[in-house]
């Protein structure tokens, strides 16, 4: 569920306060995309192309490649494995790699939650802002989940505009920072957890009709994405089920952090 935004303590500061480049900017000042530029052999020489080097997000595939600047932030398939990805330029991701690297052992266990297999969880995909994040950890606390994945750019603890509207909720939830959403939620998966994404899509149907239909069942974890980009395609693709909230106004999306608290009440008081 997309909607409007702000990024992680190291990229914040410097990321644009708008488009799809929000997912994108690095942490140098000012930004850099790293553009290839190649002649048009059949054209006239002064016509170029822009190209942007990425890389496929699989931990399987890895595969580096190259597609024209203009998709950036937009899907497609890897030219190795075939999946469909959401193209991110390749200095953004390495850099989201050294930070995930930074913070590889942050993951403590939360106080006063039970231990074993956790019922409730959440991933949240490049959350720009850090109000957000800080807001959607308050909320997940209070709805009863027990654990949040920060992926790609999304913000970490600490940081001081995360406390200011989680109000120390960070201290009773267990996270930890994944480089990808492909670096976290097929494992979930795997160990029986329902992965459950949160956007408006041709195939999301209403939270309500899921819940009605129960259709959801926990252990569960809500994925929620880019407050403007929404949920990339490797996400949607790992996504056991896309349920949607209901728009009965003029605005086709809501805040991701009001979006995610919506949600996460709605799904704890049916499973909990």
């Amino acid at each position: 569920m997309c909607a409007t935004g702000g990024g992680s303590a190291e990229l914040a500061e410097v990321l644009p306060a708008s488009g799809l480049a929000c997912l994108f900017a690095l942490a140098d000042k000012p930004p850099s995309r790293q553009w290839h530029t190649r002649p048009v052999a059949h054209l006239t020489p002064e016509l170029i192309i822009a190209l942007m080097r990425t890389r496929c997000p699989n931990p399987n595939c890895q595969h580096e490649f190259e597609v024209l600047d203009e998709k950036a932030g937009k899907n497609g398939p890897c030219s190795q494995c075939g999946q469909i990805i959401t193209f991110r330029p390749l200095n953004v991701i390495l850099e989201v790699e050294r930070r995930q690297q930074r913070h590889c052992s942050a993951d403590a266990a939360a106080p006063g939650r039970s231990g074993g297999e956790m019922r409730f969880s959440a991933a949240l995909e490049d959350i720009r802002s850090l109000w957000n994040v800080g807001s959607i950890f308050r909320s997940a606390d209070g709805a009863g989940f027990s654990k949040l994945y920060l992926c790609g750019i999304t913000g970490t603890p600490p940081a001081k505009a995360i406390a200011k509207t989680s109000l120390g909720a960070e201290n009773y939830l267990s996270w930890e920072h994944c480089a990808n959403a492909l670096h976290v939620l097929p494992q979930l998966t795997a160990r029986g957890v329902q992965v459950v994404g949160l956007e408006q899509t041709e195939r999301s149907i209403p939270l309500r009709e899921a819940l009605t239909q129960r259709a959801l069942r926990a252990p569960l974890c809500l994925v929620v994405g880019n407050e403007v980009a929404g949920l990339s395609a490797e996400a949607l693709g790992c996504a056991e089920i896309v349920c949607r909230l209901p728009m009965r106004g003029n605005k086709t999306s809501l805040n991701v952090a009001v979006a995610f608290g919506i949600a996460a009440y709605r799904i704890t008081e049916q499973l909990f």
